[in-house]
């Protein structure tokens, strides 16, 4: 299976509802929407941008949305950087790469700076910590839930479950970087490719 690159749409035609000169702007609303309610890092703004992006806007594709979230795995960087960057600019191109980011990454740096300003103040209170305490498990939760859409997405069955399940396994226990578990898949995915279609 050859890795999707993200290009911009060559016939120049953004998605409908992106056309104009308010669709550079609907893309910041909607990824500065998602930034905002992302909480635990990158991986947890899956859910968020499946349910903007691909259900609601109907922008992208669930594929398209998987094969976008695996090079920006690949690429170096934020993880939730690297998606605004690729939705945006396969939807508008660079202008909709850069609103796309900027409406990502303006929640928290507003919040960070906000926090920095004030930290001495609640640093230590105790209402503070009990939040987060009931804050982290549900991190867990909204990673968990669209890794099973994604699954089915992908096609995962009976014959390839191996596939994801040892990929876990070397991250987890063995501390392997997830950038050669996608080269290893994806140079295996090729080659069986190869194999199926010489036979």
């Amino acid at each position: 299976m050859t890795p999707i690159i993200p290009q911009e749409n060559t016939s120049n035609q953004p998605h409908s509802s992106l056309m104009g000169e308010d669709g550079s702007w609907s893309l910041f609303t909607t990824f500065f929407h998602i930034g905002l309610f992302t909480i635990g890092g990158g991986y947890a703004m899956i859910p968020l941008i499946e349910a903007k992006v691909v259900d609601e806007k109907q922008w992208i594709s669930r594929e398209d949305l998987l094969d976008l979230m695996a090079v920006a795995q690949s690429c170096p960087g934020i993880f939730a950087v690297n998606i605004a960057i690729f939705i945006g600019y396969k939807l508008r191109g660079m202008t909709g790469a850069l609103m796309s980011t900027l409406g990502c990454i303006m929640p928290s740096f507003l919040i960070i700076l906000a926090i920095a300003l004030f930290f001495r103040q609640f640093q230590d209170n105790e209402w503070v910590a009990r939040a987060f305490r009931g804050i982290r498990p549900c991190v867990v939760a909204l990673i968990a839930a669209p890794t099973f859409k994604m699954a089915q997405t992908a096609k995962i069955g009976w014959t390839n479950v191996w596939i994801p399940v040892l990929g876990a396994f070397l991250i987890w226990m063995f501390g392997v970087s997830p950038i050669w578990i996608i080269v290893a898949a994806g140079t295996g995915g090729y080659l069986y490719g190869r194999l199926v279609n010489v036979k």
